[in-house]
């Protein structure tokens, strides 16, 4: 069998594609998000047992992280710092990435991530003499993930 490769054209574009925020029931488009990357960090143990000096690995759970830059204008999240601030109550949101270049065969992808709290540092104001457009970041976790559409395989693989 020849050896087979992706084509440059089945490559994602990064900025095709959309965020949607659920909060209190209500769906907002993010229009001010430059990017936003949600992982998973498997988090291991170490085993050890008599008879052998290797140490083996178990995975014994999942972090679940994000980081994400809108522009500074976009105030959904700088609100809920806001309100956690007056109330003492941090809510839950949560958010659809959904993948769609209209260029490629693989189609689309869209994950949704359930139970989701900001973490970490939000800016509550920012003033900066040598940005000409604001923008700041935040980080937020999440407790259940769902994927509603995967993305196919390529129409076509080069190969040699």
């Amino acid at each position: 069998m020849p050896n087979q490769y992706l084509l440059a054209r089945d490559t994602i574009n990064g900025a095709e594609g959309s965020v949607v925020v659920t909060r209190n029931g209500l769906n907002y488009v993010v229009a001010g998000m430059n990017n936003i990357t949600a992982n998973g960090e498997i988090q291991n143990q170490d085993m050890r047992v008599i008879g052998t000096n290797a140490i083996q690995d178990k995975p014994n759970g999942v972090k679940q992280t994000a980081t994400a830059n809108i522009y500074y204008g976009d105030d959904i999240f700088r609100e809920m710092l806001y309100n956690y601030i007056t109330t003492g109550v941090m809510e839950e949101f949560d958010i659809q990435l959904t993948n769609s270049d209209p260029t490629v065969t693989v189609g689309r992808q869209t994950v949704v991530l359930y139970g989701c709290h900001l973490t970490g540092t939000i800016p509550l104001a920012i003033l900066n003499d040598e940005e000409a457009m604001l923008r700041y970041d935040f980080n937020f976790a999440w407790t259940r993930t769902a994927l509603l559409e995967r993305f196919n395989a390529p129409a076509t693989l080069g190969s040699r």
